[in-house]
């Protein structure tokens, strides 16, 4: 063993600190502060190397060594989770600045039976004609309906007219936009009035408008009116189509819900009218344009000239349809539902794509039918489904029509 010159084991002994002293040391907070403050830094030291080392491999895009000295081990994990991307014929985006070019995407528009929640666009149209005695009574009952008027876009046709229809549409359209009723829904979405004369000189009084004789011009106008109106009107926001004639007298205010919650294509109630005879009310059959096709009919059809208009309801034709008026009844379940194959104009909600799949009113003879027959005709031939509520009655105006003009078909 080897000392110090002149140290010997004893001396270096009595050299060292008794082991109380050192006890003492160690169990002072000081000493394991320090040791706690070393540890911390030699902690921080080999985190600050490590995060240097992972910066150069960030810049270096790999492994922190030359692509020469990596294994392929190192060399496989790198690009397992780096993939470059290669883009083959890229174009830029196109962006047109330019106030008269606009798309419309017609994807999102649909027709549900959800249409208020949906927030579904309708377009009520109404064709008119020498009809100022009905207007106040009309916006009396279109005010009143429950579906969102901010929704509910309105739309005439004033055509041919020898009274003073335009005077009282616009009267009327002021109370309706401008002075609405704050009981009821609000003004309208919006308003259009299309003026457009297709030479109609004939009287518009119920023996002419309502003759045999008349039927086939008379279709044929009407078919060009709501063409005209249509498509003068018909918005990329619309989802459904609502035809109303002008000369209802009662209708459900919640008749717009109603109808979307069958989610057809083409629908149409029942239309009667009240006529009081001794104290009670006949409860009249209206329209006779709503019928089934029958065997007869088809084979009365095939007789005719393809330029001959099949006026249906007249005692001229026999054609035994069944008609949607004599099927129902008001005091039995309005949902019921029937397939028809001709329908009258009165009232009939259309999902607007149909209308814009070219299904509209034919101003010549469709299959010997013309307006909303020939329209029913189309829609069929075209695969849409046509239907009748016959127990939901919209009631018309008594017209007080032409004696004779059913031969021994009563209207009630």
């Amino acid at each position: 063993m080897l000392l110090p010159k002149g140290m010997t084991v004893k001396t270096m002994r009595e050299r060292l600190p008794p082991a109380r002293a050192l006890l003492s040391v160690f169990s002072r907070a000081r000493f394991w502060f320090l040791v706690f403050l070393s540890a911390m830094v030699i902690i921080l030291y080999r985190g600050f190397s490590s995060s240097a080392s992972n910066m150069q491999k960030f810049y270096c895009f790999g492994p922190a060594a030359s692509p020469l000295e990596i294994s392929q081990n190192e060399n496989a994990r790198w690009h397992a989770h780096h993939q470059t991307p290669v883009l083959f014929n890229h174009h830029k985006p196109i962006e047109i600045n330019s106030s008269n070019i606009e798309m419309i995407d017609l994807n999102p528009i649909k027709s549900t039976k959800d249409a208020v929640s949906n927030k579904e666009r309708i377009l009520l149209l109404t064709p008119l004609r020498d009809a100022s005695q009905h207007l106040f009574k009309y916006f009396e009952l279109v005010a009143q309906l429950t579906y969102p008027h901010d929704l509910i876009d309105l739309a005439f046709l004033v055509s041919d007219s020898t009274d003073d229809t335009l005077a009282m549409l616009a009267k009327e359209l002021d109370r309706v936009q401008n002075k609405p009723d704050p009981k009821l829904g609000g003004p309208f979405r919006s308003v259009k009035i299309i003026q457009k004369d297709f030479g109609v000189h004939e009287s518009n009084d119920v023996q002419t408008r309502h003759s045999f004789e008349f039927q086939g011009p008379r279709r044929k106008a009407m078919g060009r009116a709501r063409n005209y109106l249509l498509y003068s009107t018909l918005q990329p926001e619309h989802s459904w189509v609502y035809w109303r004639d002008v000369d209802i007298e009662e209708s459900s205010k919640d008749i717009l819900q109603h109808f979307v919650k069958h989610d057809k294509d083409i629908l149409t109630p029942n239309i009667w009218f009240h006529r009081y005879e001794n104290g009670r009310d006949i409860e009249g059959k209206f329209d006779y344009n709503s019928w089934q096709e029958s065997p007869e009919g088809l084979k009365l059809a095939a007789s005719l000239s393809k330029d001959t208009v099949l006026a249906e309801g007249y005692k001229e034709y026999n054609t035994k349809r069944k008609y949607l008026v004599k099927m129902g009844d008001w005091r039995n379940d309005k949902d019921k539902e029937v397939p028809l194959d001709g329908i009258g104009g009165v009232n009939v909600l259309v999902k607007a794509d149909v209308h814009r799949s070219g299904v509209n009113f034919p101003a010549y003879p469709f299959e010997n039918q013309a307006e909303t027959e020939g329209f029913a005709k189309m829609a069929k031939r075209a695969g849409y489904e046509v239907i009748g509520l016959p127990n939901y009655i919209v009631w018309h105006v008594d017209t007080d029509e032409k004696k004779g003009n059913l031969g021994n078909r009563p209207a009630y």
